[in-house]
């Protein structure tokens, strides 16, 4: 479960474990992305979740860090959220994903600035102090990072058009 925890042992980089876990969940959903498209990328990140947690559960038990730094899962899983309009756009534009990368940027940025300032929903479930709460709030940092893609992009193309 160790493996899981830490993503094969990005976890155990530093400086800066969350996002060394969040990059090296790029290539991974880089990957989803061109072998199943948009929607291998959404049911990878909901198997992995729940993976995540498990994992998450069972290194941190009878330890009083309820999140340590080295499990980066959760960090992989956010990722993935945040990427998700991106996916989804190049599903539906029907082009490849390469040609959206000003948003796998913009995702990547989000993201990690929702992760480590925690606003609102981000923080109160990292609050848990539980396994739950190590993974909710990345996946709210996820769901922020992904709307602030989808808002960045319809203003990109309303100044462009």
């Amino acid at each position: 479960m160790r493996m899981v925890a830490t993503f094969f042992g990005v976890g155990l980089l530093k400086p800066a474990p969350g996002t060394w876990g969040s990059l090296a969940a790029l290539p991974v959903a880089y990957a989803l992305l061109l072998i199943g498209g948009f929607w291998l990328l959404a049911i990878s990140a909901f198997a992995v979740f729940f993976l995540g947690w498990i994992a998450t559960k069972e290194v941190t038990k009878g330890k009083k860090d309820h999140d340590p730094s080295y499990v980066v899962i959760d960090e992989v899983v956010g990722q993935w959220i945040a990427l998700f309009p991106v996916g989804y756009g190049a599903y539906m534009m029907q082009t490849s994903v390469e040609a959206l990368w000003p948003g796998w940027i913009t995702a990547f940025v989000l993201f990690r600035l929702f992760d480590i300032t925690k606003p609102w929903l981000v923080g109160r479930a990292d609050a848990r102090n539980d396994a739950l709460g190590v993974m909710m709030d990345d996946v709210f940092a996820g769901f922020f990072a992904a709307l602030g893609v989808i808002a960045l992009a319809a203003l990109a193309h309303l100044v462009i058009m």
